[in-house]
């Protein structure tokens, strides 16, 4: 089990996120993150570097493009055992990720609203969340990724037991909860693009 060194936290719910935070800087973890998350743990002291400084690339286009960067994929998707990987990550200056804690823009939320338009509910589709989610479950012998606020004490209680790491159980698991998440949220989008007019 290798010990999780660095994260990237970017959440609509921020319940419990500063307090995460907190304890996962207390392991020495750097806390890689993105707007209106950074701003949540910095004001709860927090030392929280900016994603955009991490890939050396701005967040743009109205915030529709953050971590959509091979500096944030090369680090969730690249193999630990794998020396290929490991030496191409370096020669790139990729650095693994080894903790992702993510959760989506509240799409079913955003269109069950009276009088919500389609523009709403396109804006509210996530991207970039889903993409971090899928590039970490697919590597979960080397990642963990958490989706639901109710498994930070889990990943906590074993980063405790097990210096700073997790076992290759709860990544798994973890990892089933992501698959199943990404396709409730993409069946959520299809049925109602599938209702929705483009007047």
């Amino acid at each position: 089990m290798k010990k999780i060194e660095r994260a990237i936290i970017s959440v609509t719910d921020k319940s419990g996120v500063v307090d995460l935070a907190k304890s996962l800087e207390a392991f020495g973890v750097e806390i890689l993150s993105t707007g209106g998350t950074a701003r949540a743990m910095r004001d709860g002291g927090v030392a929280v570097k900016d994603i955009s400084e991490h890939t050396g690339f701005p967040e743009m286009l109205d915030g529709r493009v953050k971590t959509l960067h091979p500096k944030v994929h090369g680090g969730l998707l690249g193999m630990r055992d794998n020396p290929e990987h490991v030496r191409m990550m370096q020669s790139h200056g990729i650095r693994p990720i080894d903790l992702v804690v993510v959760n989506l823009y509240q799409f079913e939320k955003t269109v069950a609203r009276e009088g919500v338009t389609l523009a709403d509910a396109i804006e509210s589709i996530d991207i970039g969340g889903p993409s971090m989610l899928r590039s970490s479950a697919k590597n979960f012998r080397d990642v963990t990724v958490v989706v639901d606020p109710s498994d930070y004490g889990v990943v906590l209680e074993e980063m405790t037991a097990n210096d700073g790491a997790t076992t290759l159980e709860t990544r798994f698991r973890l990892a089933r909860k992501v698959f199943a998440l990404t396709s409730a949220y993409d069946g959520a989008i299809s049925r109602y693009l599938d209702s929705a007019s483009l007047r």
